[in-house]
């Protein structure tokens, strides 16, 4: 396990350079802290490192790398949360609770796609399953490590499947929208490997 340093958490506000859009310096540093430390405790230098895909061999993207997939949805985040305020004033949206929910919705990946975990987990996926832990619920994990408010953590463990056994925060919702969407319009556009498309894409989605 390496340590978190100076220097990878400029790494980290290099690749994720969104993290400028939140308002709250204290905010920003925790969303930075979050994903240094989920690079230090895995193998991956970077987290370009990460295989660009929705989950470890399915919706692989045909380029680009991680980084690519978390901006893409928080800048879709961040529109859609400003569009839908913008007319419907009652609507009270919380800004940097969606920028860092965007940046953190994918912070528990280094895990699940580590190749030393995966590794480990084909093995003997009895053991301690395979894997032992998705990226969303060990998003949570690392998202209330470093001090995060609940409302981030909540975002990282709602974004995906797990999200339906739960009532999501408006926040959440725009977030797991966006994810929805830059996979659907990534797929729509070309830009997954038809091999790799998930099931639930296969079909047309209907809300």
């Amino acid at each position: 396990m390496a340590e978190v340093t100076e220097a990878l958490r400029a790494q980290i506000r290099g690749e994720l350079p969104e993290v400028a859009a939140i308002r709250d310096a204290d905010l920003a540093a925790r969303v930075v802290e979050a994903w240094a430390l989920a690079i230090a405790r895995s193998s991956y230098a970077s987290i370009r490192d990460i295989p660009p895909s929705g989950n470890p061999g399915q919706m692989v993207m045909t380029r680009g790398d991680q980084t690519d997939h978390i901006r893409g949805v928080t800048r879709l985040a961040m529109r859609m949360a400003e569009e839908m305020a913008a007319m419907n004033p009652d609507m009270v949206v919380d800004h940097d609770i969606v920028v860092a929910g965007g940046l953190c919705h994918d912070v528990g990946k280094p895990w699940e796609y580590d190749p030393e975990n995966r590794k480990r987990w084909e093995a003997a996926p009895r053991a301690t399953g395979l894997p032992s832990i998705r990226h969303p619920a060990y998003g949570v994990h690392l998202c209330l490590t470093v001090g995060l408010p609940e409302a981030v953590a909540h975002i990282a463990g709602a974004h995906s499947g797990e999200g339906e056994l739960l009532v999501r925060s408006l926040e959440g919702t725009i977030v797991h929208l966006a994810d929805i969407g830059y996979w659907t319009m990534m797929l729509a556009g070309g830009l997954i490997r038809p091999e790799t498309v998930s099931q639930k894409y296969r079909r047309p989605i209907s809300l």
